[in-house]
């Protein structure tokens, strides 16, 4: 029986490099607490995204709810709900409102075009994902957030080492989140990052992911645990060497599935620009049942016999979770809708053979 293929697979760097750092970690029995390599991670990462404030955390939700806890925001916040649970917890869990905006049919972002029919009084920020790791309009973001003196913090967990016309998509807002979750093109086991502009925030940031200390005898801040520990800084340098090399091989992966892809009539692709360097994280399609004959459940099914797992990646959207359904938060969004009920994201990871695209590509051509 053929090996089950799953959407996304970690990547492991070589067991050696990693026990060199194993190696350090058990020399200095230091664990956790921002310790050496939490320190060269953080450095690392900084150089990297080419700035100046940035902070490793425990994971990418974690990093989201303490920047927005320390932005000390209130009221009502814009976001999508097209995106994965994590987004809207991290603002209900901070005492906000989201209030979601609809996306855009060509990219799956937020839709600039109809946030400002959503700003109140009462709004203080706009929370945009880049989903898929498919940019925002960041310019047209900034522009409305500037005219309402709203805050702007990115939802970037699919947009590592991203750029956009040169300059990195980690630059954009007030502040970004990263996931490295395991299943993310670069991992870190677990963890995530936030990065700022402002040194105040990150200063927050900093004192509430550790239970909001202070000091030996002081905690002014309510806070949590969200301390990445040194096993996933070691993994986080580690694997920072290999980001190259794997998004070459993400990117190969891509284009055959683009070329095979493009001219299915009833199988849409998102809009890719030129102007951005991708880091090939996900290949999400759309089945228009009208056009195509069958249904997205139907090729999920198809694919699923062969023990190839695409994924229905977001769906449903977050206004339609059980917990969020009857809590009235506000917003028209039938765009995100039809497009949560059409997706499948397909597999993508560096050591995927060619072969395999072929084959679920064969499947979705044929229909069988």
């Amino acid at each position: 029986m053929r090996e089950d293929i799953f959407v996304t697979r970690p990547y492991l760097p070589p067991m050696e490099e990693y026990v060199e750092y194993l190696n350090r970690i058990w020399d200095s029995r230091n664990l956790t607490n921002m310790g050496t390599l939490w320190q060269e991670f953080n450095k690392s990462l900084m150089d990297f995204m080419d700035v100046e404030y940035c902070m490793p955390l425990s994971n990418g939700h974690m990093a989201l709810e303490m920047v927005l806890q320390a932005l000390d925001l209130s009221g009502e916040v814009i976001t999508t709900p097209f995106t994965f649970a994590s987004t809207t917890h991290a603002i209900v869990r901070n005492n906000l409102t989201p209030v979601f905006c609809d996306i855009r049919e060509s990219d799956c972002t937020i839709d600039p075009d109809k946030i400002e029919d959503l700003i109140t009084d009462k709004t203080t920020a706009i929370v945009p994902v880049h989903v898929y790791g498919m940019p925002c309009d960041v310019k047209r973001i900034e522009e409305i957030a500037n005219r309402h003196n709203l805050k702007v913090i990115y939802d970037a967990a699919h947009a590592f080492g991203e750029k956009i016309n040169g300059k990195s998509i980690a630059h954009f807002g007030d502040a970004s989140m990263f996931s490295f979750h395991a299943t993310k093109c670069f991992n870190s086991i677990e963890g995530g990052c936030i990065v700022t502009k402002d040194k105040s925030s990150i200063i927050t940031t900093y004192l509430l992911h550790n239970f909001g200390i202070t000091g030996k005898e002081s905690v002014d801040y309510i806070g949590a645990n969200a301390k990445m520990n040194e096993f996933q800084a070691a993994m986080g340098l580690c694997n920072l060497k290999h980001i190259d090399e794997n998004r070459i091989l993400r990117k190969k992966i891509f284009e055959r599935y683009m070329e095979r892809l493009s001219s299915v009539e009833g199988i849409r692709l998102l809009d890719y620009r030129e102007d951005v360097i991708y880091n090939y994280s996900y290949v999400p399609v759309f089945v228009d049942e009208a056009e195509y004959g069958i249904d997205r459940n139907d090729v999920h099914e198809l694919l699923a016999k062969r023990h190839i797992y695409a994924r229905k990646y977001f769906y449903p959207i977050a206004s339609k979770f059980n917990c969020y359904k009857d809590s009235g938060f506000r917003g028209n969004v039938e765009i995100a809708e039809r497009m949560s009920e059409q997706v499948l994201t397909l597999p993508i990871y560096p050591d995927l053979q060619l072969e395999v695209v072929d084959e679920i590509c064969d499947v979705l051509e044929k229909k069988e």
